[in-house]
């Protein structure tokens, strides 16, 4: 990948605001993957005092939205599929992996996980992407 285009991803989501709202920082791209991590807080809890699915969901997503779009062009999701395996203890730093296992034209495939900081699996997703051939505009700007 290339570095200018590493280095506007990393812009991008430094300013974005809902990766912000979040603490949600991007550790690594390339093409097909990435790496992005949260610090569970104590606000992202739900009724029964365990992390929200909605908190986890929220960094498969950023995951899921770099490596997707990580070849230039806009893609938009069509599906994912997530599993719910434990809950993070409140405090845990969380990191989501998303891999890029199958790419047409049209479409692409991604398996995208999440881990604590004890290693211990949170969360695992697969999820599907429709490629546009519309190049990315922060990409245009530079």
């Amino acid at each position: 990948m290339d570095k200018n285009v590493k280095d506007a991803f990393f812009k991008q989501v430094e300013k974005e605001p809902f990766a912000q709202k979040f603490g949600i920082k991007l550790l690594e791209i390339d093409a097909g993957y990435s790496k992005v991590e949260m610090k569970f807080t104590p606000d992202m809890e739900n009724i029964l005092g365990m992390a929200h699915g909605g908190a986890i969901f929220a960094l498969i997503d950023e995951a899921f939205e770099t490596a997707s779009n990580s070849h230039g062009t806009i893609a938009v999701a069509l599906n994912m599929n997530i599993t719910y395996v434990s809950s993070p203890s409140s405090g845990s730093k969380l990191i989501a992996e998303a891999r890029e296992f199958s790419r047409t034209q049209k479409t692409a495939s991604y398996d995208i996980k999440v881990f604590d900081n004890q290693n211990n699996l949170i969360a695992s997703c697969q999820a599907l992407v429709y490629r546009r051939e519309t190049p990315l505009p922060f990409l245009q700007e530079r």
